[in-house]
């Protein structure tokens, strides 16, 4: 463990990043249950809602790392709140169709890429903004996890209950007021600044490909950095991407809805009490002690394919949800802290770009996979490769031994410079 004491964690300012990432967060976890009750009040099945759910996503993977260049190029500040504006009009928009009843397919899916643009725009800008708020960077990021966790277990009961008691139009209209909120938050934040933000930015079409390609070159010398990524896009076929549904129909199928509930209440749980441990625990090496909590995600696919009782796939989903909490942050502070604050929107974004793109390659594959093998078998097989995932990040020196590089000091905000690690 480090021995160097954690600085303090909140100020003014970061206790406003906080709220904007809290409500947005719980706003976004509102919106797939706004879309399917929407959706099929008006006579749209299960496909348009996947379709619907695409359109953001799509956008968003395809885009992210355009994203990046944007946000180390300009303000991602202006950048966020822009975002943030894009996405409180077109949420207006949705829940002024779904109040007059007016509700078009292809619209919806309009609204959904467009929302997905605004991510990919706001999202590289979040890395960044951290550092520059917190002087305890694992333990801002830490706390953030534990706000989306609770976000994620009160978001779509809240959502239940809009729809229960106003209608899906109503969960548009208070998604669309998170956005709002964050976007507030975000405008009153005093934002130190970085050493290249006297830098003019660079124009045109040549310019944006030179720092498309100074990203993509500053990514591949971290051998630790996309030695990660790489063994995440295994993760996402093999574990994670069949996981989700296929967890999902085997407890309701056995167990019913409520059963499944319970599950991913204690998922949930789970996350909060990861993130709880992250604000704790100071490893050195950071990345080691990320993937030897990873070992415990097995719990989770291993307890549903062997067929269980509800009690313990709850248990397991709560283990797991603790183990890849506690991953996120370990890998979040471990990137923020190693890498420059000048590439630093890019590196996230191919981050985010990198983990995210082999999921629907697993979402496709988990179908035919269950068809073959039965859905209980294909998750016992996802439950051995979390473990494989876990043992390949401590095989590779360069990920099980990086140091951590963040050196907090108390009462003095972070703006880090690069150390000797950040070029390999």
């Amino acid at each position: 463990m480090s021995g160097v004491p954690p600085a303090p964690v909140w100020s003014r300012d970061f206790a406003l990043f906080f709220v904007a990432r809290a409500v947005a967060r719980l706003g976004d976890t509102m919106l797939p249950v706004a879309l399917a009750a929407g959706l099929l009040q008006h006579g749209y099945g299960a496909g348009a809602v996947g379709l619907a759910m695409a359109a953001t996503a799509a956008a968003f993977a395809g885009l992210v790392v355009f994203g990046g260049v944007i946000a180390d190029r300009f303000s991602t500040r202006k950048l966020m709140i822009g975002a943030d504006l894009v996405r409180l009009g077109t949420q207006a928009l949705a829940a002024g169709l779904f109040f007059a009843d007016h509700v078009v397919l292809w619209e919806i899916c309009a609204i959904g890429f467009a929302n997905g643009v605004a991510g990919a725009v706001f999202q590289p800008g979040v890395a960044s903004t951290v550092p520059r708020l917190a002087a305890d960077i694992q333990g801002a990021n830490g706390a953030i996890r534990i706000a989306e966790s609770a976000a994620q277990l009160a978001g779509p009961a809240l959502a239940g209950l809009l729809v229960g008691f106003a209608s899906p139009g109503g969960v548009f209209a208070a998604h669309a007021a998170t956005y709002a909120v964050s976007a507030l938050c975000l405008l009153l934040i005093r934002l130190p600044p970085l050493a290249h933000d006297d830098r003019p930015p660079r124009r045109g079409a040549r310019a944006f490909r030179a720092d498309l390609v100074e990203g993509w070159r500053e990514f591949r010398a971290r051998t630790w950095l996309w030695g990660v990524i790489a063994v995440w896009c295994l993760y996402m076929i093999a574990v994670w991407a069949p996981s989700v549904p296929l967890v999902a129909t085997e407890v309701v199928q056995h167990h019913g809805p409520r059963a499944y509930g319970l599950v991913n209440s204690a998922l949930g749980a789970g996350t909060v009490v990861g993130g709880l441990l992250a604000l704790r625990l100071r490893p050195r090496r950071m990345l080691r002690a990320g993937a030897i909590a990873l070992f415990g995600f097995v719990a989770f696919p291993a307890s549903v394919g062997a067929g269980l009782g509800v009690a313990a796939m709850a248990a397991g989903a709560a283990v797991a949800g603790a183990a890849m909490s506690f991953w996120s942050v370990m890998w979040a502070t471990s990137v923020q802290t190693q890498v420059p604050a000048d590439v630093l929107n890019r590196i996230h974004a191919y981050d985010v770009a990198g983990s995210l793109a082999m999921m629907p390659v697993g979402q496709a594959l988990a179908g035919p996979a269950a068809s073959a093998l039965g859905a209980g078998h294909v998750l016992l097989v996802s439950a051995a490769a979390s473990v494989v995932v876990a043992l390949a990040l401590l095989a590779v020196p360069a990920i099980r031994d990086l140091v951590r590089a963040d050196t907090p000091v108390r009462g003095t905000p972070t703006t880090r410079q690069p150390t000797p690690t950040d070029h390999g």
